[in-house]
């Protein structure tokens, strides 16, 4: 795609991708979401498993545990993208109906909220290491520039990404080796003390980690063309995000391990010094590494953002302007919170991470079991954006599942802003997206079998068609899709 293209507005939003507008290979996700997990967010993320007093061995065994589990969900996810050629929380109104689906959405927006502050903070500090410079004014330039490329989108933030990947593996590996070289991890391989709580609180997190890219990570791989499969989408995905993650949270993990002061939880001028030379290089590389995720989730708030609006709206797009005020502002108020709240950043980070997980699990199981097990990925794609349609309202079956998953996950939870009652006996351990997992998706499957027709419809379009004869057209209107 020539340059002059990617330096252009995106056309879509939360709208269908006409089939014409399809292209790339499949196997470009493994790249995007390899990036999107190599920053300084992901290695600070792996250090709070041995911050809470987990032995490095296990830290790490919990993240591998954590990530293969998490990454199934997430990846799953993806695989909708090419089929649908929609945004992922549009999708959710099939479940919870055109109204029902803001109030994950509401919450979503949130979670990325929360991760685009928390990728200001460590941008920030980067910055601030390089050139010296106030460390509140350092995030409020890294959050400009993140909103910057998701105002522009999708081809941007691709072209960064694909510059970006190659060189970030490079310097990774060599901060990797020089920090073993550099450091004794052998006699502190063993500090800290092994308790199974502690330890399926460090799965959690990594799960979590995952299941966080869920709502958005099929807005990423929906300009793919429509006859990529399944099986392709899923395993590009899983890999890159596996590797990484995976990665990044062992070395994580090392660095709090070995050296835990020098560390401090996150500290970027300590990470590129690993290098043993030009560590002003290995600095502007790691903050550059960092724009991605922090795109990302800009990016990612934007469309939930656009999504609520646009129920009210009755719209399937928005203006440029629009565009424009609605990233700002989202980018403003996570820079707020930034700044007020990155002096007790690791805790901060851990206790938002496992709160997410009691969100936004329910969720992904009741989306999940109605694309594989319900409808099978056949769709109204026209009803999606219509509220007098198939799936107006709120669809009381989805909700009722989401709000049983959310209740049986509290007495498991364990964070400090709140303890479930059942946590003190499994020794620590937060369970509860385990628990929502299957209970969420256990009574929505139930429900739908057993109350099939809501408002005179079946789940399934009386006429889907294949990905060959999908319609579309200029005003992105789109038939029923099935693979």
């Amino acid at each position: 795609m020539a340059a002059e293209d990617a330096l252009k507005l995106e056309k879509r939003s939360i709208d269908f991708v006409p089939h014409s507008e399809r292209h790339g290979k499949v196997s470009g996700l493994f790249l995007i979401w390899f990036t999107v997990n190599s920053n300084v967010l992901t290695i600070a993320t792996g250090a709070v498993a041995v911050a809470m007093g987990l032995p490095l061995v296990w830290a790490i065994v919990a993240a591998v545990v954590g990530h293969c589990i998490g990454a199934v969900f997430m990846a799953l996810h993806s695989a909708q993208g090419p089929i649908l050629g929609i945004p992922q929380m549009i999708q959710s109104r099939a479940q919870f109906g055109y109204f029902g689906a803001v109030m994950p959405l509401v919450l979503v927006v949130a979670m990325y909220i929360g991760y685009i502050a928390s990728g200001g903070v460590l941008t920030g500090n980067a910055l601030a290491d390089l050139t010296g410079w106030n460390i509140d004014l350092c995030i409020v330039l890294a959050n400009a520039v993140g909103a910057l490329i998701a105002i522009f989108g999708y081809q941007v933030l691709k072209a960064w990404i694909n510059v970006l990947s190659w060189v970030m593996a490079v310097v990774l590996l060599v901060l990797t080796v020089g920090f073993f070289v550099r450091h004794d991890v052998s006699a502190s391989m063993h500090h800290g003390q092994f308790t199974w709580g502690v330890f399926l609180l460090a799965v959690t997190i990594s799960a979590t980690w995952q299941l966080t890219y869920a709502p958005y990570v099929a807005d990423y791989s929906r300009y793919l063309p429509a006859n990529t499969s399944v099986r392709a989408s899923f395993w590009w995905t899983y890999a890159g995000t596996v590797v990484c993650s995976v990665w990044m949270f062992a070395f994580g993990a090392a660095l709090a391990s070995a050296a835990p002061k020098a560390f401090g939880g996150g500290s970027v001028k300590f990470i590129t010094e690993q290098a043993g030379f030009a560590p002003w290089l290995f600095l502007a590389i790691i903050m550059l590494s960092n724009i991605p995720a922090l795109a990302i989730s800009i990016y990612g708030a934007f469309m939930s953002v656009v999504t609520i609006t646009g129920v009210f709206r009755e719209a399937r797009t928005i203006s440029p302007t629009g565009r424009v005020a609605t990233i700002l502002g989202i980018s403003t108020l996570s820079t707020l919170i930034a700044i007020l709240g990155r002096g007790n950043f690791l805790d901060n980070l851990m206790n938002f991470i496992v709160l997410l997980s009691v969100i936004l699990i329910p969720w992904t199981a009741i989306n999940l079991v109605d694309f594989y097990f319900i409808r099978k990925e056949k769709y109204d794609l026209d009803a999606m954006y219509d509220p007098k349609g198939r799936y107006r309202g709120i669809d009381w079956r989805a909700m009722t599942a989401y709000v049983a998953g959310v209740l049986v996950e509290l007495p498991f939870v364990s964070t400090v802003f709140y303890t479930g009652p059942f946590v003190k006996s499994l020794g620590g351990a937060d369970i509860s997206w385990i628990i929502g997992l299957f209970v969420a998706s256990a009574v929505f499957y139930v429900l739908m079998k057993r109350y099939p027709i809501r408002h005179g419809f079946a789940p399934v379009p009386d006429e889907a068609t294949g990905h060959g004869d999908a319609r579309e057209d200029d005003d992105q209107e789109a038939a029923a899709l099935s693979v």
